[in-house]
């Protein structure tokens, strides 16, 4: 066992809804200590969310990294930076830990590196390029902390997909709960994504379609709610399998793994098949609404039952984490399909809400030592490789 250190993480996934900040206590391999009283989750103000939106929306299908100077772009960035600032602010403001230091800002709780993953405004694999926002100088600086950022960039420089990067954390928990082989850990964000933990530690990840996004999206804009709360309009819904059958017929779903997505992969092909419901100009809005969300939560459960093709052998047993395992709709939905035990990761004593944010602390471990975040098996990387960018304080905080 290496030395432990004390490590922040933070997150905010693709459905934009909050910053989670988590701490653990990590040697960046077999040892993890999480501190579940040391996380917080802050919900993204709405300002910052539409900057980010604009910014998606500015970047869509650019071709290269030079759309990091971009006027809104370099806004968002700011944006984000403070928004993280804030969230371990909160962090530290809730915290009942007596200080380990006389230092200013997170180092009085004894927290030497912070992990800092950034907002994803997009990942292109295919052009070997991938773009999340966020200054970790400047962050560095806010919070008197060495910082982590720049997890993906290594990782796809070497032939990688970028993503997923959290299955190395998901085999250091399943290997201290001591659980049977083989596993899946499936994150449900605004994309998918799947750990399959095999015998001898053996991983394989891949991003499996769509999460949360598409149905976010389709509610903010039709009936201006954030999401389908509790999965109550997909319940309602009556499901096409037609024009599921249409949305599965996809060619990502059977290009082989490991393979990654950007969170508007699927916007234009689910706008082609909802145009094939030929509704008159008076159909009922309520009705239409609740179909689609059916429709939407059934392609995020058949695209998770697809990807059962790329693992050697079937799971017996499926954990979920990430904002999906909170609509009991899509969970009941995922049980009935896959027909074996689907779970939250709380069931295990984990959470499900600072899942990736505690890997990310695990990461800027790993980053700091030289140890490797991308596998073969999880990036298609060449061979296993290591990533991030250490930003020190320049003055304290």
């Amino acid at each position: 066992m290496g030395e432990l250190l004390k490590a922040a993480g933070l997150m905010c996934g693709t459905s934009m809804d909050a910053v989670d900040v988590a701490v653990i206590e990590t040697d960046g391999e077999a040892v993890v200590r999480r501190m579940p009283e040391l996380a917080a989750s802050i919900p993204l103000d709405e300002p910052a969310r539409a900057l980010i939106r604009r910014a998606m929306a500015e970047v869509a299908g650019a071709e290269g990294p030079q759309v990091r100077t971009l006027t809104v772009v370099e806004e968002a960035a700011r944006a984000v930076t403070r928004a993280h600032w804030v969230a371990e602010s909160a962090l530290l403001a809730a915290s009942a830990t007596p200080p380990q230091s006389h230092e200013c800002g997170l180092a009085r709780l004894g927290i030497e590196v912070v992990g800092f993953h950034g907002q994803t405004i997009l990942h292109r694999p295919d052009r070997g390029f991938t773009l999340q926002i966020g200054d970790g100088a400047m962050l560095a600086d806010l919070i008197g902390v060495p910082v982590i950022d720049d997890f993906r960039s290594n990782d796809m420089a070497n032939g990688g997909q970028g993503a997923p990067l959290v299955p190395v954390y998901h085999r250091a928990l399943t290997a201290s709960a001591g659980l049977e082989a083989p596993v899946a850990i499936l994150n449900i964000g605004g994309v998918a994504n799947v750990t399959w933990i095999g015998p001898g530690d053996e991983l394989i990840a891949f991003d499996t379609g769509p999460g949360n996004a598409l149905i976010d999206d389709h509610m903010r804009r039709v009936a201006g709610e954030p999401c389908d709360r509790d999965g109550q309009a997909a319940a309602r819904g009556q499901l096409a399998r037609g024009q599921l059958a249409a949305l599965m017929s996809h060619p990502y779903f059977a290009s082989p793994a490991p393979k990654s997505l950007d969170r508007q992969a699927f916007h234009g092909w689910v706008e082609q098949v909802l145009e094939t419901r030929g509704r008159a100009g008076g159909a009922d809005r309520a009705h239409a609404l609740e179909d689609d969300a059916a429709l939407l939560t059934a392609f995020t459960v058949e695209a998770v039952a697809a990807a059962r093709d790329h693992f050697p052998t079937a799971p017996a047993r499926w954990l979920v984490c990430g904002g999906g395992a909170s609509n009991p709709t899509l969970m009941r939905w995922l049980a009935d399909r896959l027909a074996v035990p689907v779970e939250p990761v709380e069931r295990l004593g984990w959470s499900g809400e600072h899942m990736e944010a505690e890997a990310f602390a695990y990461l800027a471990v790993r980053s700091l030592r030289g140890l490797p975040l991308s596998f073969p098996g999880t990036t298609g990387v060449a061979a296993p490789t290591s990533g991030g960018r250490l930003s020190r304080p320049r003055r304290r905080p």
